[in-house]
């Protein structure tokens, strides 16, 4: 029971923030592809396997990033009670654990088309290089973005098997949202990993964090509004669009303090609703005439 529950917070499956920030990219993608004159259930076929893959890539990403870090983490406050970090679990278990998951998620993968399931493939080194990028750059939560919003490119061609203009500026958008709210993230481990060393945007940008959180939310939001007037979608898209603004503009940016964890980690969490909002509201720019 010891070991389930290490696992269990190994995993972080219980925190569903991670898995739900790879998952909602994904069900974009695969939303504005869809036909909804169709069934819908293979919308929603998709959508489930979609969200299996997002626990289970989050999780076995989450393992990787624990074993690269384990180090670092057991000098910050915030993580080094974490299983490796700790020494509850040890490495050689941890990667044990991680090559299942990928087996499972690989039997999740092969059930779309071959188009998808290259692309997804190709992803693999994005994804468990990532935890090495603090270590030489500024700018991991921009690799981070790259990363998890890769989804939102399997979604589209899950259904259409082939790519477009459309969801490659809808990803380069949502990069630059994964590199807002990470650096938001970020800000909670501030001064432990300026002792320790690593580097970020959180810190590359602390003298004035609300002006780059302007920039990248600016560009997704752009993004956002290129791809109701591209696929020509119905004008309550574009009134969700001002619930968009609100949240990302008001209630993340106006609100952010940088020296208060619990507010960092508010605003952070928030990201999963804004998900949310941009799922619904993409429906709805679909099927509303």
């Amino acid at each position: 029971m010891e070991k389930i529950n290490y696992f269990i917070e190994l995993t972080r499956i219980k925190r569903p923030i991670g898995y739900m920030l790879l998952f909602w990219p994904c069900v974009w993608g695969l939303t504005i592809a869809y036909d909804f004159s169709n069934n819908i259930q293979i919308f929603l076929k998709y959508g489930v396997l979609f969200l299996c893959g997002s626990i289970l890539m989050r999780s076995a990403g989450c393992i990787i990033n624990d074993i690269v870090d384990k180090d670092f983490d057991a000098k910050v406050s915030r993580t080094k009670t974490r299983p490796i970090a700790s020494g509850k679990i040890s490495v050689r278990l941890g990667l044990i654990y991680s090559a299942f998951l990928c087996l499972i998620a690989f039997l999740v993968l092969i059930q779309f088309n071959t188009f998808t399931i290259i692309l997804a493939m190709c992803s693999m080194p994005l994804a468990f290089s990532y935890p090495y990028m603090k270590r030489f750059t500024y700018w991991p939560q921009l690799f981070l973005g790259i990363t998890f919003n890769y989804g939102l490119i399997l979604g589209w061609t899950a259904i259409s098997e082939n790519l477009t203009i459309i969801p490659c500026i809808f990803y380069f958008g949502a990069i630059f949202w994964t590199l807002g709210y990470d650096t938001i993230y970020g800000y909670q481990d501030l001064k432990d990993d300026e002792i320790i060393g690593v580097k970020s945007t959180s810190i590359k940008f602390k003298k004035n964090p609300k002006l780059f959180l302007f920039i990248c939310y600016s560009i997704f939001f752009i993004s956002l509004f290129y791809i109701g007037l591209s696929m020509i979608f119905s004008y309550i898209y574009f009134f969700g669009l001002f619930l968009i603004f609100l949240h990302l503009f008001i209630f993340q940016i106006l609100q952010l303090n940088i020296n208060k964890e619990t507010i960092c980690l508010k605003i952070f969490k928030s990201n999963n609703f804004l998900g949310f909002l941009v799922f619904v509201n993409l429906l709805f720019g679909k099927i509303i005439i």
